[in-house]
């Protein structure tokens, strides 16, 4: 036996070996006759409906066990809630040697164990709709203690565990004490599904873009690289999908969207993971301001759909997502919070405003990604309601078209949310020539040091030269929409399995 297992652990393990001896398996076979869940069974228990319930079967783990001698209250969690049983032995084992009912509910069952009970319903004398139990099967001993929660008189926690490396690190067991995780998630499906049901009524069209790629395009950030042995070349884990979505568009379809993974090999912290979610959907013959309008109803029918209502707590702060948001050109929003206009400026005028505002910038930064900080550092924050953020020079959007309108400048938005971006779109440049331009000075970047700047995607190009109507396009960040939309700080509380650093083992010493 492990020299590092605690005391329970070891408690355990012998009522493991106790309950073999007595004949009953701790892990039976997998086939157990589950008709109804605590849920359902709250929700339609009535004088009128008893007699309904006389027959059913549940199974779920034990929270809690409540030992009044020849009667057990033992309250299970199944995947809807939980519910009380009644156990009583003269019922579970009737005509049977007792002693057996004994051994095994008083000493060889935990807390966390898995069992599964038959019975009929009825109302205790307090008035807690509870299982009378009939029979009574073990069907998963836990052999790892639960951690310990605080619990009300129903047995509804009301002291969560807060420790986030805890519980990100063993999300099985946060899922388990932590009643208010599991709704995190049930909603996230929700919101997704809202979504696709949202995009399919209109007749957007979802497809699979591969997620290795030999050139990681579409965004700029910097890759994971990997090796493909049978074809001896390097992949990229993808940064984006959007360059073959607009592929997708050149070959023929209308309106194409995917709920992408993609992969970025940069920092982590509340709003960043290095593996994460997006919607990108693009569409033939539609604009940014087209765009603008869709966005916009898709996510008032997110908040409706989530939360019966348009307005959403996020913190201290009440977001409306009630179309329409407001608009704002990026250099405006400089301005408004900055006090400086930089319209007009240079890369070498961009560097120095940001030398002034205390600003981490480098020489090889060129003037989009200088902008880009400035807006980033000092203006982002202040737009808690859903905003627009539109027209940005041309140096920061390589993949967008040119305003129709304004010189320097191209048609392209980002919507900000409690002060964080939530979407980013573009009406899509569909000039060869052009992209093929915007690609080199990205490509020039490169050699000046920004390891995020775009590599040149020449199969791309030869697809655009054989013509791309016009298109707009948009990615929408799902994971830190999930935070809006479930009031959650951390990117890492929507991920069901956020990354972290290797677990240090008992036996590890100090390098």
């Amino acid at each position: 036996m492990s020299a590092h297992l605690s005391e329970q652990e070891i408690i355990r393990r012998s009522k493991l070996e106790k309950l073999e001896a007595l004949n009953i398996d701790p892990y039976p076979a997998p086939l157990y006759p589950v008709t109804h869940y605590s849920k359902d069974i709250k929700d339609v228990f009535s004088e009128e409906t008893k007699e309904q319930l006389n027959d059913v079967c549940v199974a779920g783990r034990i929270m809690s066990i409540n030992d009044k001698g020849k009667v057990f209250f033992i309250k299970i969690q199944d995947s809807k809630g939980i519910i009380q049983l009644y156990v009583r032995k003269d019922d579970v084992c009737p005509g049977e040697d007792k002693t057996l009912f004994d051994e095994v509910i008083k000493h060889l069952i935990d807390l966390g164990d898995i069992i599964g009970v038959s019975g009929f319903i009825f109302m205790t004398r307090t008035g807690e709709i509870s299982i009378h139990a009939k029979s009574f099967k073990l069907l998963a001993k836990s052999l790892k203690p639960l951690p310990v929660v605080k619990r009300d008189e129903e047995g509804n926690v009301y002291d969560e565990v807060t420790d986030p490396e805890f519980r990100y690190r063993q999300r099985y067991v946060d899922l388990i004490i932590n009643p208010t995780v599991k709704n995190v998630f049930v909603k996230r499906t929700q919101l997704i599904n809202t979504m696709r049901k949202f995009l399919n009524e209109r007749g957007a069209l979802e497809v699979d873009t591969p997620v290795l790629q030999p050139i990681p395009g579409g965004a700029a950030a910097r890759p994971f690289i990997t090796h493909h042995n049978a074809l001896d070349i390097p992949l990229f884990l993808r940064i984006a999908n959007e360059l073959y979505l607009k592929r997708l568009i050149v070959g023929g379809f209308d309106w194409v969207y995917e709920f992408s993974r993609d992969f970025r090999n940069e920092g982590m912290d509340r709003t960043h993971n290095p593996e994460f979610t997006i919607l990108e959907w693009y569409t033939a013959y539609k604009d940014y301001f087209w765009m603008m309008e869709t966005t916009e109803q898709m996510l008032e029918q997110v908040a409706i759909a989530l939360h019966g209502t348009t307005e959403v707590k996020v913190g201290d702060n009440i977001i409306n997502f009630k179309a329409p948001y407001k608009r704002i050109s990026i250099y405006e929003a400089i301005k408004e919070h900055t006090c400086i206009d930089v319209s007009e400026m240079n890369e070498e005028a961009l560097f120095d405003v940001c030398k002034k505002l205390h600003l981490e910038v480098d020489k090889s930064m060129g003037k989009g990604k200088l902008i880009d900080t400035i807006f980033s550092e000092k203006a982002e924050d202040h737009f808690i309601q859903p905003t627009f953020i539109i027209d940005y020079p041309v140096e920061m959007s390589p993949l967008t078209k040119k305003h129709r309108n304004k010189k320097g400048l191209v048609e392209r938005f980002e919507l900000m949310v409690n002060g964080k971006e939530v979407a980013n779109a573009y009406s899509e440049l569909n000039d060869p020539i052009d992209q093929r331009e915007r690609f080199e000075e990205q490509s020039r970047l490169m050699e000046r040091g920004d390891d995020e700047a775009m590599y040149i995607d020449d199969d791309f190009l030869r697809a655009l030269e054989y013509g791309m109507p016009p298109t707009s396009g948009i990615g929408i960040g799902i994971d830190r929409l999930c935070m809006l939309m479930t009031n959650q700080f951390s990117i890492q509380d929507v991920l069901l399995f956020p990354q972290m650093r290797p677990e240090r083992k008992p036996d590890d010493t100090q390098q």
